[in-house]
């Protein structure tokens, strides 16, 4: 064989062998580590921003949400101060039931007329169920009223695994939550009220001069935790909401069922910590503004500019988040008319081949139907197009 040869078939091996390791190095998928054991009966992490599920144990399994249950007890009232059905400053008669109500309290006294803000205070950060009980009747005339209350909000919401029967979380047959849904309603509570959401990281809160400190922990421990509340029943074992927020990024992590108040909150930290460490979020594109055109047919405008409803966040393990790949798909049969937020066709996330999320893209603006020429012509161009 010929020295010229040989040195053809060399390289020709080596570029062979190159593109191979390439190619290989291109398919192989990128490894975030599995989340930590977590000694609790279920559990939920996820971004606040995208929503993404990151560690998940019986996240949809029905148990008891103790305190936690004044989460939705908060939201409620907060939804009848932003409709001005309530404010911050009207009294609440304090009825014989709520007063006599068992469990964590508050310290309000019978027939006493207290502010609703600091009875909203005594729930939230003293855990005060003659607090929750008092708000819920002053609200919807009872507690039992309330509870219907509660449970339209948890199926407006998408928590199809919550049904709540008072507004303390006290055990009872038929009231019940899940990890998943108790996640749902904090990013609920944290988007719609940032102006009360700052009270889940007041550390204490003091009424009739008594002096009670917020059951949340890590409040002390990690000054990114910033809510939202503990529980405990002997039913429900120790269970906690947590929120943090480091830099730009927002994870709300549950966990129900655990040992000990010790336990819930190390058991929540490790689960914020593994978030915050292996993933990032950031908004990838802004709604309302044009990522592209769509076609459109039969109206006064052959065109329409095509976006998202609102802001797209994405979540990615740490340091790939620029090796995402995006790709617009728009409908080819688009006609007039045609309504602002109109779906016109889908933008898909990919990360290193495989499918991140898919959301639907929607017509920025409306288009009317064309006159008859418009409709004629753009009727022969799809006849020929068919051919």
């Amino acid at each position: 064989m010929s020295q010229p040869f040989r040195r053809t078939i060399s390289l020709f091996s080596g570029l062979l062998l190159l593109l191979t390791a390439f190619s290989l190095q291109a398919a192989s998928p990128i490894f975030t580590p599995a989340a930590p054991s977590v000694a609790a009966s279920s559990y939920f992490l996820m971004d606040f921003d995208s929503g993404r599920v990151l560690a998940e144990k019986d996240a949809d399994k029905r148990v008891s949400p103790a305190s936690l249950t004044k989460i939705m007890t908060a939201y409620v009232v907060f939804r009848e101060l932003k409709a001005g059905h309530l404010t911050l400053d009207e009294k609440v008669t304090i009825s014989q039931n709520a007063w006599e109500t068992g469990g964590s309290k508050m310290f309000v006294e019978v027939n006493k007329q207290v502010g609703v803000e600091d009875l909203l205070q005594g729930m939230i950060i003293q855990s005060g169920n003659d607090a929750s009980v008092a708000l819920a009747e002053h609200v919807a005339g009872s507690e039992q009223t309330f509870a219907t209350m509660m449970n339209e909000q948890a199926g407006r919401l998408g928590m199809t695994n919550s049904n709540f029967e008072n507004a303390t979380g006290l055990p009872s047959p038929n009231h019940y939550s899940s990890a998943h849904d108790l996640a749902t309603l904090a990013r609920a509570v944290i988007k719609e009220f940032p102006e009360y959401y700052r009270w889940d990281k007041q550390k204490e809160f003091t009424y009739n001069g008594i002096t009670q400190q917020n059951r949340n922990l890590l409040l002390w421990r990690d000054p990114s935790v910033d809510g939202l509340k503990t529980g405990f029943t002997d039913d429900a074992g120790y269970c906690m909401v947590a929120s943090a927020k480091r830099e730009d990024m927002r994870l709300i992590s549950v966990v129900m069922g655990t040992a000990s108040a010790g336990a819930r909150s190390n058991e929540s930290q490790s689960l914020l910590n593994y978030g915050f460490r292996f993933f990032e979020t950031h908004r990838l594109y802004e709604g309302n503004k044009p990522l592209s055109e769509a076609r459109v047919r039969k109206g006064v405008t052959s065109k329409v500019a095509v976006g998202l409803p609102e802001d797209l966040y994405v979540t990615a393990p740490r340091k790939h988040f620029n090796e995402l790949k995006a790709e617009t798909q728009i409908d080819k049969g688009v006609f007039a008319p045609l309504n602002k937020g109109d779906t016109v066709g889908n933008l898909n996330i990919s990360l290193a081949g495989e499918s991140i999320l898919s959301k639907p893209l929607v017509a920025l603006d409306a288009v009317a139907e064309g006159g008859i020429f418009r409709r004629l012509y753009d009727a022969a161009i799809g006849l020929l197009e068919k051919e």
